[in-house]
């Protein structure tokens, strides 16, 4: 089993990269359903300056970010910290279980993103194309 592993292991900057990439776009959607309604939501657009429309401003810039490789680290790190943030102020009030209180997808992108902190873009990113200072 262990050389099955192995022969994967040079394909891991690109599976990291197919997680940045939607994760990001995941992300992004996210942000224009608030701001925009697309895709479809229920509910009215939120005001640009309230919590909500904040945080759809910052799921718009740091998803597409993210999605691109470009500043990867401080974008996931600032996304990561909103979805903390969200967490806390909206879904754990609702109960503890976050199956229950609808704050699993708020969670799972909590830590993709501070993984992303931690692991950099992976392949494929402009990051990558980017000159090192």
């Amino acid at each position: 089993m262990d050389g099955l592993f192995a022969r994967l292991s040079p394909y891991a900057p690109y599976t990291l990269a197919a997680l940045r990439v939607m994760a990001g776009l995941l992300f992004l959607a996210h942000g224009t359903q608030k701001l925009f309604g697309f895709p479809p939501s229920n509910g009215p657009a939120p005001e640009l300056l309230s919590l909500r429309g904040i945080g759809g401003v910052i799921e718009i810039v740091t998803g597409a970010l993210i999605a691109l490789g470009l500043f990867t680290r401080p974008a996931a790190f600032l996304a990561s910290g909103q979805m903390a943030v969200a967490y806390f102020l909206f879904h754990a009030p609702r109960g503890f279980f976050p199956a229950v209180n609808g704050g699993d997808a708020a969670i799972l992108f909590c830590f993709v993103f501070l993984y992303l902190v931690t692991a950099g873009p992976g392949a494929l990113s402009l990051d990558g194309r980017r000159p090192r200072v």
